[in-house]
């Protein structure tokens, strides 16, 4: 696999421990509130969902890195974490906020597309 595609792909991993830590330890604080433009209110009543969300982020991060590490066998586990948070970046720009398309979706396209290629 190319060197541009293993970047790439750790980018989206280093993205979604990104996700993990605003889901799961910032959600009620001022950063936290102002990345998703919460209330305190919502985000105090919302924060044991968004840590639950933020798990799944670290599951793919996890997944991602795991493919890394495999070198030229974890292409298909590579694929298929890349696939997960696709269908999870269309899914919460469709749902959520368009936003998520720029941030999640458009990256893991770019990177299947890489890993594919390379």
């Amino acid at each position: 696999m190319s060197l541009v595609a293993q970047l790439v792909v750790a980018l989206v991993a280093l993205l979604h421990v990104w996700f993990l830590v605003l889901e799961m330890f910032l959600w009620t604080r001022p950063s936290g509130r102002r990345a998703f433009g919460l209330s305190a209110e919502f985000a105090q009543q919302s924060r044991v969902l968004a840590a639950n969300q933020g798990l799944y982020n670290g599951f793919l991060a996890a997944g991602l890195l795991w493919g890394l590490w495999l070198g030229a066998a974890g292409r298909p586990v590579l694929l298929f974490f890349l696939g997960c948070v696709l269908v999870a970046g269309l899914f919460g720009g469709f749902t959520a906020t368009r936003k998520v398309l720029w941030i999640q979706a458009l990256p893991a396209l770019i990177a299947i597309t890489l890993v594919l290629l390379a």
